[in-house]
């Protein structure tokens, strides 16, 4: 399975949108700065989230995005899910039907262990999304990234936040 970069872009800009402060948003312009991006591609990352609910958005010269929810109550899964959609990872076409030994009659009674095991599989996935919460993200890198480069980032956010 291969995701679409602009999940990777939705996760991280979640990431920022974590950190600012009530009623403040951040531009489409900052988020794509910081993060050596397309604005015009990361545009479409951000409307995913804002359509799917999961960001707020205004206009005007202090406008942008912000978090609809506080980060503790918002999954990987869902930031994945409005990027993406909601599809399964897998889709059995039910080729066994093909197989010329079959008897023109046969008929089976559910799905095959292949479709079973796949949709296993993407079950275990979205689980897995699902028990990740946006705080644990910004946790996570409030540790993983030095002190002083943490407080530069937020700095340089702040500054631009309207």
């Amino acid at each position: 399975m291969i995701l679409k970069s602009q999940v990777e872009w939705a996760l991280h800009c979640c990431a920022i949108l974590a950190g600012l402060p009530e009623k403040r948003y951040l531009s489409t312009k900052a988020l794509a700065e910081f993060h050596g991006l397309p604005k015009e591609y990361l545009s479409k990352a951000l409307q995913s989230l804002s359509q799917a609910g999961l960001v707020d958005t205004t206009l005007g010269p202090s406008g942008g995005y912000r978090l609809a929810r506080p980060p503790a109550e918002l999954t990987f899964l869902d930031i994945v899910e409005a990027v993406e959609g909601k599809a399964q990872t897998f889709v059995c076409t039910n080729i066994r039907e093909n197989n010329p030994c079959r008897p023109r009659d046969y008929c089976e009674s559910g799905p095959c262990p292949v479709a079973r095991i796949m949709w296993e599989a993407d079950e275990a996935w979205r689980a897995k999304l699902r028990g990740v919460k946006l705080s644990d993200l910004t946790e996570a890198l409030a540790l993983d990234i030095p002190a002083e480069l943490w407080k530069k980032s937020f700095e340089w956010v702040l500054e631009r936040a309207g």
